[in-house]
């Protein structure tokens, strides 16, 4: 399978904690579809002190993984949003 393009989209989001709204990260996302992934290259500012927890109400929001060969997060479901 292909690897995510490295330059990236230039499209730039907010990742909220679905429970407390707490800035988890801003990602350059690409495509309008659901928040499933986050590529790890593609993270401009981690807002978290420890990975995959939210550093508000210490809730796991994420999962570490390897995505067609690039570490990456994958998103558990309704745990972070798209702002």
């Amino acid at each position: 399978m292909a690897k995510p393009n490295k330059k990236g989209p230039t499209r730039t989001v907010e990742i909220l904690c679905g429970q407390c709204k707490t800035k988890l990260f801003k990602y350059r996302k690409d495509g309008k579809g659901a928040l499933v992934k986050c590529f790890k290259e593609r993270i401009v500012e981690d807002y978290t002190q420890v990975a995959c927890i939210c550093p508000n109400c210490q809730q796991r929001f994420a999962r570490e993984t390897l995505v067609r060969g690039v570490p990456a997060f994958k998103i558990i479901g309704g745990k972070a949003v798209l702002k």
